[in-house]
């Protein structure tokens, strides 16, 4: 009888263990499908959030003009700041340097009394010329980038490392030669350059048998100003597209972004 009874109780025993055991599984799948369906989806939803703030948010074409803008304008910005201050273009990569057939004239000029050092006296002017504009022309520039539709923007971001550049010249060039040319003209009058240069042309001019020279300067000057001032808004537009740190606004992250991945 005491035999029947103990292994009635360790049968018992075993059984509520066994339903135990099994109740301790099923808690276990349980949590294992929470964790699946409610826990993974919320930190996937972070991780989408947190890439998008981080510059994945979907771009239109305004976005991609205003960035584009933006860039420009400190491209410019920086440009007009740089070339207008003392030796911006004299004593710099920027430097205005007298034409080939120019030097030809300051060459023999260099015999003639009063003319012995014509070409680096006529080269620190025409610099100095284009310093003095380049600071006026920064409102001409910013004025124009304002201007740039959106109908290329996408384009202009998804191409050449220069392409906004390039679209800046060929939409404004015109535009900004007409209104840098009189402060180019008047920057020259101011260091005396132009009746400086017409009359070093007009005594190369008296000499037997040469061609005869146009006097005529600030055309010239007034292109290689322009090209300069380009040359360092395209210097700064691939310092934008290729160097993360130039990118100094939230825009710039998230527009240039999109062109990283091209």
């Amino acid at each position: 009888m005491i035999e029947d009874q103990s292994y009635y109780l360790c049968k018992k025993y075993t059984n509520n263990t066994i339903h135990y055991i099994n109740y301790i599984r099923m808690i276990r799948h349980l949590t294992a499908l929470l964790f699946t369906l409610i826990i993974i989806p919320i930190f996937t939803a972070c991780d989408t959030l947190s890439s998008l703030a981080v510059g994945e948010l979907p771009l239109t074409e305004a976005d991609v003009a205003a960035g584009l803008k933006e860039a420009l304008t400190i491209g410019s910005g920086k440009g007009a700041d740089q070339l207008s201050q003392l030796d911006g273009y004299y004593k710099s990569p920027y430097k205005i340097l007298l034409p080939a057939e120019a030097r030809q004239i300051t060459e023999r000029l260099k015999v003639v009394p009063g003319f012995s050092d014509v070409e680096e006296v006529i080269l620190e002017r025409i610099n100095r010329g284009a310093e003095d504009a380049a600071a006026k022309a920064k409102p001409i520039f910013v004025n124009a980038i304002r201007q740039m539709t959106i109908t290329d923007a996408m384009n202009i971001l998804m191409g050449n490392n220069d392409a906004a550049t390039r679209y800046l010249e060929r939409s404004t060039f015109d535009a900004l030669y007409r209104e840098f040319n009189p402060v180019i003209v008047e920057s020259l009058d101011k260091f005396n350059a132009r009746k400086y240069w017409a009359d070093a042309v007009n005594a190369y001019n008296r000499i037997p048998l040469v061609n005869k020279a146009n006097p005529s300067l600030d055309d010239y000057v007034t292109r290689e100003a322009l090209k300069g001032l380009f040359a360092i808004v395209e210097k700064e537009e691939q310092n934008i597209r290729s160097n993360l740190s130039a990118r100094t606004s939230d825009l710039l992250k998230r527009v240039f972004a999109k062109q990283d991945k091209k």
